[in-house]
């Protein structure tokens, strides 16, 4: 789940917070999430991080066509939505049929989040790309039987890196869904000295590179691969 700190005061960020909907544009598209802060706390709200992402997903005009992308703590679902629209491709008609090229996205959050989940990521596909969206449990290092070894394209994560006694479980997973071909992008705000504990305990298993900085959010934006790999994604 999307685990981000939160402290209790007023003003406008708090307000956004507990509001019941949030809307946005990405993909030539309004997309318009439901939160519920009261019933499910900080994995059914909007952080600042996920907007960051999805706005240089589309900013860099990443070509998502035929990838198999999955995100980690998905909660409202905006990113692995954007990435499902950014992903759409195209049809191309040969021998008489239809076959498209669109991104396959793995929406991911642990079991307490999965039908709020679902219902944002329905509400706000078209019922053509549907199918491309699965939402699908994961807890990290628990589920880990359920996907297959090295079988995503790109992982995606927004302020997933939180809780310190969850760093070595995120990165088991990490290393179990990477291949050598794999992208990792981790956007995030460092608030605390634990979340650059992280980044060390990270760029101890992977080559890490900061791709991105939002310094209106004050949000980063991190690639991570195998090994010295540095490929453009």
């Amino acid at each position: 789940m999307a685990l981000v700190p939160y402290e209790e005061g007023g003003g406008w960020a708090a307000r956004q917070l507990h509001s019941p909907s949030a809307t946005f544009h990405f993909a030539r598209r309004t997309i318009r999430l439901q939160q519920d802060w009261r019933r499910l706390g900080v994995a059914a709200v909007v952080w600042d991080a996920a907007v960051v992402l999805c706005a240089y997903l589309e900013m860099e005009d990443i070509d998502l066509r035929d990838q198999s992308v999955i995100e980690l703590g998905a909660g409202t679902g905006l990113l692995g939505i954007v990435v499902t629209l950014l992903g759409k491709g195209f049809f191309v008609v040969s021998f008489k049929a239809n076959n498209t090229c669109g991104a396959r996205v793995t929406i991911t959050d642990r079991a307490a989040a999965l039908e709020f989940l679902e219902s944002n990521v329905q509400a706000n596909l078209p019922p053509e790309l549907r199918p491309r969206a699965v939402v699908k449990e994961l807890t990290w290092g628990k589920d880990l039987d359920d996907f297959s070894p090295g079988a995503f394209d790109l992982i995606l994560g927004a302020d997933i890196v939180y809780l310190e006694e969850t760093f070595a479980e995120l990165l088991q997973t990490l290393e179990h869904l990477c291949s050598e071909r794999t992208v990792i992008l981790l956007s995030c705000r460092i608030r605390y000295e634990r979340d650059l504990k992280f980044l060390k305990m990270l760029r101890e298993r992977f080559s890490v590179s900061e791709v991105h900085y939002d310094s209106s959010k004050d949000v980063h934006i991190y690639k991570a691969q195998r090994g010295s790999r540095k490929d453009d994604f």
